[in-house]
């Protein structure tokens, strides 16, 4: 083991300060899991426990657990601060300490070995994970039974624990694994969305713009060679080539509105990509109504604001978004079941009335504490304001 450590390059100043690639680094995005790491240790006074289940002390007990008590704290605080590489050789430490202890202090070896078997799902292969478990719980009924003359139902039970706490460890470091991959999938997506969205753009300004200044080029240069000879066709020629400039700028005016604009179907579309993302059961209507281009904007800004509220404050697993449209209104409702609102609204939620109010609409927000949050948005359907910004 000893070689085997040796052969890190990279030996911080603290031979316990974490290094680049240790467990304490890998969760430096999420300080929960680090606090976690450390209340795990709260299991470890199972190994003084002897002190309340046994009939009596074994021998040596009180030394053999001042030795290794303190070891295996350091083993535990080098498998989350030493590469990763490096944990099974800490777990499996761990596990000599168990097969060392087990005469002296049963409770202590136990205990040892159940995070022994926890170590090992730190890092590697499931198969190889599962592996190191089995000869790690192999060697403690060896030496429970046959050194140490445990009972076959203890040693079962031990067994047992030590295996599942190893495997939840396992099967919860691979979910985070493709938590993680996923994400990755949709960034992806995202950045190839957006490559393509900049190609479409480049083909459309260069079929918009190339002949049309390609032409005003031409009458321009028309017009200098006839300003000495003709300047009524030279004034022509300019009063057209204006003309194709005004038509070009309203053409490059529509095209940047519709690149700016998103539209309700594409956010609706974006929020259920986050709040999936986020283990937040999302759903909403298929068939959402074609809306007035200026209403369809800023709805869909007002429901970009609604769902990134429910993402990061709401606390929900539920959230559905209905949009219906008649004669008189477009309604729009996004309701959640998460802890409903607490204190008072923050400039996200005056953004989405101030929006909504422009529209000439209402927002109402009907909220109950830990019951979740509907936001009610209505919108006149026949809106002069509406009618001239569409």
């Amino acid at each position: 083991m000893i070689q085997a450590l040796s052969r890190d390059t990279h030996m911080p100043r603290s031979w316990f300060q974490p290094t680049p690639d240790s467990l304490w680094n890998r969760y430096r995005e999420r300080p929960r899991l680090r606090v976690a790491s450390l209340f795990n240790l709260v299991w470890a006074v199972y190994v003084f426990g002897d002190l309340i289940f046994a009939d009596r002390l074994g021998p040596h007990w009180g030394m053999v657990t001042a030795i290794t008590f303190p070891v295996f704290l350091l083993l535990y605080a080098a498998a989350y601060t030493r590469p990763l590489r490096h944990v099974p050789w800490f777990a499996g430490a761990v596990a000599l300490l168990s097969y060392a202890t087990l005469n002296f202090n049963a409770s202590g070896g136990a205990t040892y070995l159940i995070y022994a078997c926890a170590m090992m799902g730190f890092e590697g292969a499931p198969k190889k994970c599962i592996a190191g478990m089995a000869i790690m719980i192999g060697g403690f009924l060896g030496v429970a039974y046959f050194a140490a003359g445990w009972p076959i139902p203890i040693m079962a039970t031990i067994s047992f624990i030590a295996l599942s706490v190893g495997g939840i460890n396992v099967v919860y470091r691979f979910n985070a694994q493709r938590d993680v991959e996923l994400k990755l999938s949709h960034d992806e997506i995202r950045r190839l969305a957006a490559t393509a969205e900049r190609e479409r753009i480049g083909r459309d300004l260069h079929d918009l713009l190339g002949h049309t200044l390609s032409l005003i080029t031409l009458k321009l240069e028309l017009s200098r060679r006839l300003l000495d000879r003709d300047g009524a066709a030279a004034r022509r020629e300019i009063e057209e080539a204006e003309q194709v400039a005004r038509h070009a700028l309203a053409e490059v005016r529509s095209a940047v509105t519709g690149i700016r604009a998103s539209g309700v179907v594409a956010e609706l579309a974006a929020a259920r990509l986050l709040l999936n993302t986020s283990m937040i059961n999302f759903i909403y209507a298929v068939d959402v109504p074609e809306l007035p281009p200026r209403l369809d904007n800023e709805l869909a800004l007002v429901l970009r604001e609604a769902v990134t509220n429910i993402h990061r404050h709401a606390g929900a697993t539920f959230a559905e978004v209905t949009v219906s449209m008649d004669d008189r209104a477009c309604t729009m409702t996004v309701m959640d079941n998460g802890h409903g609102l607490a204190g008072g609204e923050g400039n996200g939620i005056c953004g989405m009335r101030e929006r909504v109010r422009a529209l000439g609409g209402t927002l109402v927000f009907e909220s109950t504490a830990q019951k979740g949050t509907i936001v009610r948005i209505a919108v006149p359907a026949l809106n002069s304001r509406l009618e001239r910004f569409a």
